[in-house]
């Protein structure tokens, strides 16, 4: 059994888009929930977000995009930024407890106390641009935990692997051409935020996916061109953008994944990363709105993290 910390925080909850809004507090309840009632909540050490940092959000977005944004959020009600991504009176907190909680997975990881961690947290992060709110996100979560393990853990070389159903154009606006990322995707295409087919630069692997790519398309992507490129790059550090709407039963997308399919490439990466990164994962919630798949897909996916 590996070591495996589960991170969230309360005030993840209290982030309200409105009663029909997809992207709702009851994806939290649902996972816990399953777990529970799985007997799987005690292989896991449980950790409150802290509240990310200026200085931690910084390394991604302005600090002039971030003051704008705060000063956006409103004392009653819902504002809208997009038709999608809407802000109410705890959106602040909420998004400071995301972005945070992958920061303190970081530290719990890189201090050796845990192998890995898993961060159950909304709102989302991976569409967030440096200077953008938008596709449920306001900072990009997975963008500033990588950041943070290059600038304060003095890390080399870190890969981020993406099997949203959505591509992460936030994570790839923060880390283009940057040396130090390889960012490994698959996503369904085309589709919303239509981005990531056409990118030329030379540390994105994104691979897109037709509606109705199964489990069979997804793990030859895996095995034939996400491993060896991430053999030949030696990352120190593995991060997962986990989104689960590619699963078949999630309408929000038109992949064709199951549980067993997040469970088998958590798995892989679990192995290469014991090989290349003294096995260092941080996974963070991006999307999935079916709750029992959802739930069902996140409990598969903490399995294989902690080895059970």
């Amino acid at each position: 059994m590996t070591s495996t910390a589960f991170i969230t925080h309360r005030d993840c909850h209290l982030h309200d888009m409105g009663s029909y809004h997809p992207e709702s507090p009851a994806r939290l309840s649902a996972i816990n929930d399953h777990l529970i009632a799985q007997g799987l909540e005690a292989y896991f050490l449980h950790h409150d977000a802290p509240l990310a940092t200026l200085e931690q959000l910084a390394r991604v977005h302005p600090l002039a995009y971030i003051e704008q944004l705060r000063q956006r959020m409103p004392e009653h009600g819902i504002v809208h930024l997009d038709p999608d991504t809407a802000l109410c009176p705890h959106t602040w907190q909420a998004a400071l407890r995301s972005a945070g909680a992958g920061i303190l997975a970081v530290d719990l990881v890189m201090a050796g106390e845990v192998e890995n961690a898993f961060c159950s947290v909304r709102p989302p992060g991976h569409h967030a641009e440096r200077e953008q709110a938008m596709g449920f996100c306001f900072f990009n979560n997975i963008a500033v935990a990588a950041a943070h393990a290059l600038e304060a853990h003095g890390l080399s070389r870190v890969a981020i692997i993406d099997f949203d159903v959505h591509h992460g154009n936030g994570t790839e606006d923060a880390f283009r051409n940057d040396p130090r990322v390889l960012m490994a995707s698959i996503f369904q295409h085309p589709f919303f935020p239509y981005s990531g087919a056409d990118s030329a630069a030379p540390n994105m692997l994104n691979v897109p996916l037709a509606a109705g790519a199964d489990s069979e398309q997804f793990r030859r992507v895996v095995s034939e061109v996400w491993l060896p490129r991430l053999r030949e790059f030696q990352p120190e550090m593995l991060f997962i953008s986990a989104g689960f709407d590619a699963h078949h039963e999630d309408e929000m997308g038109n992949l064709r994944l199951t549980e067993k399919d997040y469970a088998w490439v958590t798995d892989v990466l679990r192995e290469f990363a014991a090989e290349t990164a003294q096995g260092r994962i941080v996974s963070t919630l991006e999307g999935g709105y079916s709750l029992s798949a959802l739930a069902r897909s996140v409990t598969a996916h903490l399995r294989a993290l902690a080895d059970l």
